[in-house]
């Protein structure tokens, strides 16, 4: 019998890897999702393959185009022939001030963080209803709670909590619906890092006193999609007491 299948949208570092690495170790089989970072991706999966034979596969999408999205929906669901859990995990996170945010800006935030997630569900859906799948959202505490200068992602994050309680509603009994909202636990990369002075301040207000670690995001979302049967249309927050205090 064809073990659990898993995708994992931009699983090839950092929360999503860790996930993935997190469920394979659980038993399930992975769709290792990636946009550019190839050499990444390829090389998890092979890991993976390596500890359990023809277990795990990488699939390369640009989740900003339409049809990429629904052809790596169709891709996952044809592999092993059956998708038993959807992790939205991937998304784009830069600074978008609202005097200088542009229709691509616009484009590229939405389509990524909200779009992309909607369409990828309605593609994976007969399958996800055919295997009574699991379906768990990464959403942020800036949801909540924006981030300055961030208002586009702040946007695409609410959004998407949205659609994680009306799925919720909407797809039960066979689908179970979920979402993960992290505090820190990764600091930004590229142009979207924030310097140490920043970071200190906002463990200044974390009740811990630090930052998470990715197992404390990938252990929640394991739990979501393989110990919570009666869990549906939550939001938990993952953030070391943070979005009290932000």
């Amino acid at each position: 019998m064809t073990p659990p299948v898993a995708l994992i949208t931009g699983s090839a570092h950092r929360l999503g890897a860790r996930t993935a690495r997190l469920l394979h170790d659980r038993g399930w089989n992975l769709i290792i999702h990636y946009r550019s970072r190839e050499g990444q991706a390829l090389d998890l999966a092979e890991t993976m393959n390596q500890q359990r034979q023809s277990s795990a596969v990488a699939l390369q999408a640009d989740l900003s185009q339409m049809p990429d999205v629904k052809r790596l929906g169709d891709l996952a669901v044809a592999h092993w022939g059956r998708l038993d859990a959807l992790v939205n995990n991937a998304s784009v996170f830069y600074p978008t001030p609202t005097p200088d945010v542009t229709g691509n800006d616009w484009d590229t935030i939405m389509h990524t963080n909200l779009k992309a997630p909607f369409f990828l569900l309605q593609a994976c859906l007969p399958a996800l209803k055919k295997h009574t799948g699991s379906v768990v959202n990464l959403i942020d505490i800036y949801s909540e709670r924006p981030l300055p200068e961030h208002p586009l992602y702040c946007a695409s994050k609410a959004g998407l909590a949205a659609l994680t309680r009306a799925w919720a509603r909407d797809l039960a009994p066979e689908v179970r619906v979920n979402g993960v909202s992290p505090g820190a636990i990764l600091w930004p990369e590229g142009e979207a890092a924030i310097d140490t002075e920043y970071q200190n301040s906002i463990l200044d207000k974390t009740p811990l006193r630090r930052a998470g670690t990715p197992d404390d995001i990938a252990g929640t979302i394991v739990f979501l999609l393989m110990d919570a049967p009666f869990i549906t249309g939550q939001i938990l927050t993952v953030d070391g007491g943070r979005s009290l205090n932000i």
